[in-house]
């Protein structure tokens, strides 16, 4: 955000004028967000986000509100662009204070931006814990003060805001858990940076909306037949542990598959086929089985891991799945398999030579298989989710899928992309086995596996939204059609 700052004012934007149109932006967030506030406390910073609240003052004012401004540090060091705007106020400035918190309508806290990178403590830390337990709302200025934009840790105190007013476009820190928790709803403000700039940063960690994936996904057509939408394939566990491979293999045929089989030890063989009626069922018998069901050319997409369990022949089972020219996905147990040796997978992956291999780890399946880079938070290892993902699929070959309320996307290219989209309920036994399915169906029709990862994602959360609370992982793939007519605009 900075090189975007940096980069609109070499193209003759002036600092002071971003500054202006950032301050209007949090005018216009306060208008349409707490039109009732006519009580209103602007806490300063001692950089560019504290200018941006001499700014919101001033206009607010003019508006006719009762302001007040708190600077945390001494307004006479303000320096360049904030010291503009702070000169522009005119008016009373007060010390940053817990006295000065109590009897507003709201707070706007200008206090630190996204560029923050370390912990909040000492006497900005009371000060923001005094700003929590007052009742007056909260509107935080780019992020909640204390929350990094890079990782959405919040090491010492944070702010708690009722809503974010942010610019140009949202950072990782308001995707990101606990920042996306403390930013409440979050408004995204044109202030006069170019969108060309984005060309000359590169950026390469998006929010995973259809935008970034919908152009690589083709929907049936009106000529189309069933081959042509690909034929995937889940593996089942044995007779006891078939349900979560029927999880996948229907949400595989809900995702748009043309087909979709079920490759089923002996003893599971009548009890998947006593559930499934679209889903077609195949015997195998061991690894050499499999390799051999799988060499039909035709069967273009494989997903292996729900129930399928982690003795001793699943890392057969997987390397069956491997080898040949199909897209991959491994989940669940055909990820724990391999906790005593990673570097056997991997380089099971770096042998792949198909279109691709998509893993989908949760956090405890991630640590087993990445175990520096595990932990769940950068305090555990010193990187953040996205890093750790990007740094693992880069190290596996795969893409990788850490799943969570923040669920990450990462590509071995770099790319990385963060769901938000994800509800509460989601989080029920086998909604990660749907997810797998998803992935699968989405590969059968040929779609980079990236991509095809991010809408997956995406494409659940959704699912789960549409039902709403009270959702089980049953109810996922019956709700993926109201999905798909919402991206078609088919939607009532």
């Amino acid at each position: 955000m900075g090189r975007a700052d940096a980069a609109a004012i070499d193209a003759g934007t002036p600092g002071i004028a971003l500054m202006e149109a950032a301050g209007q932006a949090i005018a216009e967030t306060v208008s349409n967000r707490f039109a009732d506030a006519r009580r209103v406390l602007v806490l300063a910073g001692p950089g560019n986000n504290g200018g941006d609240g001499y700014v919101v003052a001033r206009l607010l004012a003019g508006r006719g509100c009762a302001v007040t401004v708190c600077q945390l540090g001494d307004a006479a060091k303000l320096k360049g662009d904030a010291a503009l705007a702070a000169a522009a106020w005119g008016g009373a400035v007060g010390a940053a204070t817990p006295a000065c918190v109590t009897g507003h309508d709201l707070v706007i806290d200008a206090l630190f931006g996204a560029g923050l990178a370390r912990p909040v403590t000492g006497a900005a830390g009371v000060l923001i814990e005094a700003v929590n337990a007052d009742p007056a709302a909260v509107l935080a200025v780019d992020l909640p003060s204390g929350v990094s934009g890079e990782t959405g840790l919040a090491e010492g105190a944070a702010i708690r805001a009722d809503a974010t007013v942010t610019f140009f476009r949202k950072k990782p820190g308001h995707l990101l858990y606990p920042g996306r928790g403390l930013c409440g709803p979050v408004d995204v403000h044109d202030i006069g940076i170019p969108s060309s700039v984005l060309g000359e940063i590169g950026p390469k960690t998006f929010a995973n909306e259809p935008a970034l994936w919908r152009d690589r996904w083709h929907p049936p057509v009106a000529e189309g037949h069933k081959y042509a939408r690909g034929h995937a394939v889940v593996v089942s566990g044995p007779a006891s542990a078939t349900g979560a491979a029927r999880l996948a293999a229907m949400a595989a045929l809900r995702a748009g598959a043309g087909l979709v089989s079920l490759a089923s030890p002996p003893s599971a063989v009548l009890v998947n086929a006593a559930h499934l009626t679209a889903v077609m069922v195949k015997s195998f018998r061991g690894a050499q089985g499999l390799a051999e069901l799988l060499s039909d050319a035709r069967l273009n997409a494989v997903a292996i891991g729900p129930g399928i369990g982690t003795g001793s022949g699943t890392k057969d089972l997987v390397g069956a799945c491997l080898v040949g020219t199909r897209a991959v996905v491994l989940d669940a147990d055909a990820l724990t398999a391999y906790r005593n040796e990673p570097q056997g997978l991997f380089g099971a992956i770096a042998g792949h030579s198909g279109p691709g291999v998509a893993m989908t780890p949760h956090e405890g399946e991630f640590s087993r298989l990445f175990p520096d880079l595990g932990g769940g938070d950068r305090g555990a290892c010193g990187v953040s989710k996205p890093d750790r993902a990007r740094v693992a699929a880069a190290r596996s070959g795969a893409v990788v899928v850490l799943k969570g309320p923040d669920t990450v996307i990462a590509a071995p290219d770099g790319r990385v992309a963060i769901n938000a989209n994800a509800p509460p309920w989601l989080a029920t036994a086998g909604s990660g086995d749907v997810l797998t399915g998803i992935v699968a169906g989405l590969l059968a029709q040929k779609m980079p596996p990236f991509e095809a990862a991010a809408m997956a994602v995406w494409m659940h959360g959704k699912a789960a939204s549409r039902f709403g609370p009270g959702m089980i992982a049953e109810d996922l793939a019956p709700a993926l059609p109201a999905v798909f007519a919402d991206l078609l605009g088919l939607a009532d």
